[in-house]
């Protein structure tokens, strides 16, 4: 009861200060001030409007906002998200370009589940959608999944992207960015002993703590700084009473943005400080550059307690991956069974999250592979965003994954034969 009281407690914080914002913002804009020049309003119903707005956010899942697609010759074409696979803790969605003749690029886009949702890899999919059929995992919010749905860990993980792999057939092309491209290397070594025909035809992981003691930052290094006893005492908390995940055990949004802001606070502090400057003097609209960016920021979900415990404990504290000793429901899963699994590797230079050597030390475990199977990218000068969404990807990064796609498709003689047998 103590956690759900706590839990109930910090959503009364942001909720008393999305209504100071609202209020200020009222108070600012009320008619009969009009006849004071007073720049002091200005400034109260600006601090307003940006307080209220960011609070808010914070309980609000973002749209993708992906709603058409503009083709070669210009032609518009309407884009439908489809739920291919449901399920209690995330679904499988597809980005259905209506009228536009299928693309032979079939993409499972794997989102991480790190505190924000799949909507952070909107600028990846619009980036990719022109050329690729794309599919993307569209994980839910801990605190509205019920009791009675069960636990979700990172076996759950693992074996929901096993499920997804074999719903849309060994044609599909895997790309996994930051947090589950260690779990979605295990999902493939996995499929490749349990059943060797459903194995995607590539997988690229992007920016991925595969060993995270390669290059400790001090996000991965956070795991050997404190003990799984102190992380379950500060970290988790039960859900509160107006969810339908109440009594759920969850790592709260509200904690983890804490966190995300500590990190660069100063940085953080000064664009609210400019944001409300520009607002007092009506510099800005709703999709100037900080709107955009904090919308999707400041946007955060809980995660399921024994997800994110369990992730620090066996993929950075006991790096089961990184010494290929991970196991599904007691079993094994050796990575070196990946025999035909193409596999490409990509890194930031300057990635301050997921270091350079962290992520390419999956291409050392697929011990069964061969080196044309085998490939790598360091983005020099990189951080982590801009190895999937930013500049780097648009212009570098995006054209050699596309490549690597399609070094990998399926030629006709073998399209023709798998068809032959599926008859």
């Amino acid at each position: 009861m103590r956690y759900m009281m706590s839990y109930d407690f910090m959503e009364n914080i942001r909720n008393t200060n999305q209504w100071l914002g609202a209020t200020a913002q009222a108070i600012g804009e009320y008619p009969a001030f009009a006849f004071f020049s007073n720049p002091g309003l200005k400034w109260v119903r600006a601090w307003g409007e940006v307080t209220e707005r960011t609070f808010q956010r914070i309980v609000t899942k973002p749209n993708w906002d992906i709603h058409s697609l503009t083709g070669k010759n210009r032609e518009e074409y309407r884009v439908n998200i489809e739920t291919i696979v449901s399920g209690a803790f995330g679904d499988l969605i597809h980005f259905n370009v209506a009228g536009r003749k299928t693309r032979n690029r079939k993409v499972l886009l794997v989102a991480p589940m790190s505190g924000h949702y799949a909507t952070l890899l909107r600028a990846t999919v619009i980036s990719l959608l022109p050329d690729c059929e794309i599919y993307v995992t569209d994980w839910h919010n801990a605190r509205d999944i019920p009791l009675s749905a069960g636990k979700f860990d990172v076996e759950d993980y693992a074996l929901y992207l096993v499920d997804y792999m074999h719903h849309l057939g060994p044609d599909i092309h895997v790309i996994a960015v930051c947090q589950p491209a260690p779990l979605a290397l295990i999902a493939t070594a996995y499929l490749a002993e349990q059943d060797p025909s459903a194995q995607p035809r590539s997988l690229t992981l992007i920016g991925g703590p595969i060993d995270p003691d390669a290059n400790a930052t001090d996000v991965t290094d956070f795991g050997h700084r404190v003990t799984m006893g102190q992380l379950e005492e500060t970290m988790i908390q039960h859900v509160g009473f107006q969810y339908p995940g109440v009594g759920r055990l969850v790592y709260p949004g509200l904690l983890q943005l804490q966190s995300f802001i500590s990190m660069n606070s100063e940085k953080h502090t000064k664009a609210f400080a400019n944001q409300i400057n520009k607002v007092a003097w009506g510099e800005v609209d709703d999709q100037d550059k900080h709107n955009k960016f904090y919308d999707e920021y400041l946007a955060v979900m809980d995660m399921t307690a024994e997800f994110y415990l369990s992730t620090v404990k066996r993929i950075f504290k006991n790096s089961e991956v990184a010494k290929n000793k991970f196991t599904i429901r007691g079993k094994w899963v050796d990575i070196g069974k990946i025999t035909t699994v193409a596999v490409k590797t990509v890194e930031g230079g300057n990635d301050d999250i997921s270091a350079p050597g962290q992520c390419v030390a999956a291409l050392d475990l697929c011990t069964g592979l061969s080196k044309d199977k085998k490939a790598s990218h360091l983005e020099p000068g990189a951080g982590h965003y801009g190895i999937f969404a930013g500049k780097s990807w648009k212009t570098n990064i995006r054209p050699l994954v596309l490549d690597f796609i399609d070094a990998n498709q399926p030629n006709v003689d073998e399209k023709a034969a798998t068809k032959k047998n599926l008859v």
